[in-house]
């Protein structure tokens, strides 16, 4: 089996490598992309079982990408998680409601963050991906 795909969108850089880097180093493969407006083309290409999605991106929010890629019967199997720095009363509950999967709170524990992505990819019914993908 190979180990599950994560995309991180997100506009700054040290979040994409600092996520990286424990994901990686928990056998995850990893891609990152900096602009909404590139999150179609890197999804075809790198066919991630997860999007760890910022809300703020520059352009287009990141609630309005997580509609979209919920909203399209291509890409609707692929789990969205807020990946983002609001840690308010309710956040959680307004990122599902606009269209993510999970919520995960920026500073990321990188020692937990590997085994919070695991459980959400797990609670919504992922299974690694088979060999030869």
């Amino acid at each position: 089996m190979q180990p599950w795909r994560v995309l991180i969108v997100d506009d700054h850089p040290l979040n994409v490598e600092l996520a990286s880097i424990a994901l990686e180093g928990a056998a995850f493969v990893v891609d990152g992309v900096a602009e909404a407006e590139a999150v179609p083309a890197r999804i075809a290409a790198f066919k991630p079982d997860l999007i760890l999605m910022d809300i703020q991106l520059p352009g287009i929010d990141g609630l309005t990408l997580a509609r979209a890629i919920k909203g399209d019967p291509a890409t609707r199997h692929i789990v969205v998680v807020a990946f983002t720095a609001f840690a308010m009363k309710g956040d959680a509950a307004r990122m599902r409601e606009g269209g993510c999967d999970g919520y995960i709170a920026k500073p990321i524990d990188v020692l937990a963050f590997p085994d919070q992505v695991r459980a959400i990819l797990i609670a919504a019914g992922a299974s690694p991906p088979p060999q030869g993908r």
